[in-house]
């Protein structure tokens, strides 16, 4: 700075060199940026235009997530069933009917029987005899089983079959070998459920086989409106 002080032309030549600096280096800045530029184009460029044709449907149709819905998760109700049965007996044997939910260990047990030991159920080929409607010894044991056919209901169906089953119980005090019978009771049950019933004098495995085949095996029932 002395040096400066000392020549005043000094001065004048640095001020104009510092002038000089700026300038070029404000030119160096702009002159950059134009270059950045251009080596963003080509890499805009460098795509085919059916490619970006392309990304563009694609984004076009892929839904916003806002617009995505979660599924809806199935109810875990049911489903629920009656399963027509047959087991073996001292004669010709027993037809009944399980009917609960799959979901639950619990089976609930209904068939028409003469109620007592032997006594009744001989009166009871030539008269009517009093009877019980619940679980007889062997109707929850697999080993004496000889048919099944299960058919599952929807819940609503459920509760009216269900309902149904116990009115039958409730409203069967006598038993008969040729008219009220067991296999008459569970004919009534699959009547109410719009299945096909057989006849009912047939022995309680052979009635169980005959109401799946004529009813084709199915495994659903849906009642009709108003039934119940």
């Amino acid at each position: 700075m002395g040096v400066i002080r000392k020549y005043p032309g000094l001065e004048l030549l640095a001020k104009a060199a510092m002038l000089a600096a700026f300038v070029g280096l404000g030119t160096g800045i702009s002159s950059a940026q134009p270059v950045v530029a251009r080596t963003d184009q080509p890499q805009r460029d460098a795509l085919p235009s059916s490619a970006t044709k392309h990304a563009a449907s694609m984004a076009a149709a892929t839904p916003a997530l806002t617009d995505v819905k979660p599924a809806r998760r199935a109810a875990a109700t049911g489903p629920y069933y009656v399963d027509f049965r047959a087991r073996t007996a001292a004669t010709y044997g027993h037809a009944f009917v399980w009917y609960g939910k799959t979901s639950e260990k619990k089976v609930e047990v209904a068939g028409l029987a003469p109620a007592g030991d032997e006594v009744p159920y001989l009166l009871g080929h030539i008269m009517f005899v009093p009877s019980e409607t619940g679980a007889t010894y062997g109707d929850l044991d697999e080993q004496y089983l000889t048919a099944s056919y299960r058919v599952y209901l929807s819940e609503a169906d459920a509760k009216k079959v269900f309902a149904y089953i116990k009115r039958q119980q409730e409203s069967s005090p006598l038993w008969n070998a040729a008219t009220t019978n067991c296999t008459a009771f569970i004919g009534r049950i699959a009547t109410f459920m719009g299945l096909n019933a057989p006849f009912h004098l047939l022995k309680p495995e052979e009635y169980v086989n005959k109401l799946r085949d004529l009813n084709g095996g199915r495994k659903t029932v849906q009642l009709e409106p108003g039934r119940g």
